[in-house]
């Protein structure tokens, strides 16, 4: 059973409305409204940022220089993109600074 449709009839039952392929619609013209330039004012000095953009890590470790005496918290910022690297960088900052008992509390990502 084979349906024998023109072209016009498909159209209709694809799109349900008279759709003429040759001519689309022409928009409404709108009247030219001429512009004037705009008024000068002061310049506007836009602040100067670095050349790039870096994000560093924070490392939050709790350091004792006695096993269960006072612990202190200490905070190293790194510009690695590695959290283990940080880390180590931040324990042997630590160890620079003569602590003997160090333990990671975070690492994090801070944006300057």
């Amino acid at each position: 059973m084979t349906i024998q449709l023109s072209e016009e009839e498909m159209r209709k039952a694809l799109f349900g409305a008279r759709v003429d392929p040759v001519a689309p619609p022409a928009p409404p013209a709108a009247p030219e409204i001429p512009q004037s330039p705009p008024a000068p004012s002061t310049p506007v000095r836009l602040k100067k940022t670095s050349a790039y953009h870096t994000s560093k890590l924070r490392v939050t470790l709790h350091v004792s220089q006695v096993y269960e005496g006072d612990v202190e918290v200490f905070v190293h910022d790194s510009s690695s993109l590695s959290k283990l690297i940080a880390e180590q960088e931040a324990k042997a900052a630590a160890k620079k600074k003569k602590y003997k008992y160090l333990e990671l509390v975070s690492v994090e990502s801070i944006s300057k």
